[in-house]
């Protein structure tokens, strides 16, 4: 049988619905997570029936270097102006992870995300980094996919 190696985890990509963002430096997957309820009727045994409540998915954190392109930040201002409703400014979000020859190997979808908080860079003339902006997304839904 052969021995099949984990995926390593700087080999990746995102398609985001409509913007063609070129790269980003890091990708932070929230957790998922059920809340259990616990429910006991009273002519049960002292033991506590868990039953699954609330399945609440955490914000994914996009970190990039900055360039000439704005769109990231313009899907925020999306938000920010409330020009639109939120359902236009809500998109399909694909994190693929790939191998060392650059294939598809696994895959998470998040559904309806929209961006809920921007944190542009800071700047510092003594410094030495790259410009980083941040960006959370706000999702009703992570899925492996592959």
């Amino acid at each position: 049988m052969t021995r099949e190696d984990p995926l390593r985890n700087f080999r990746y990509r995102l398609e985001i619905d409509q913007i063609q963002q070129a790269g980003f430096a890091e990708v932070a997957i929230g957790d998922l997570s059920n809340e259990p309820i616990e429910y006991r009727e009273g002519d049960e045994v002292t033991t506590v029936r868990k039953l699954n409540g609330l399945t609440k998915y955490a914000n994914v954190t996009l970190k990039w270097g900055v360039t000439s392109s704005s769109e990231v930040a313009d899907w925020h201002q999306l938000v920010v102006d409330g020009a639109t409703p939120l359902d236009e400014a809500r998109r399909n979000v694909v994190i693929r992870l790939q191998d060392e020859a650059g294939q598809d190997k696994a895959a998470w979808e998040l559904t309806k995300a929209w961006p809920c908080k921007y944190d542009p860079t800071d700047l510092n003339g003594k410094g030495n980094e790259v410009a980083i902006d941040t960006l959370e997304l706000c999702n009703e839904g992570i899925k492996r996919i592959q």
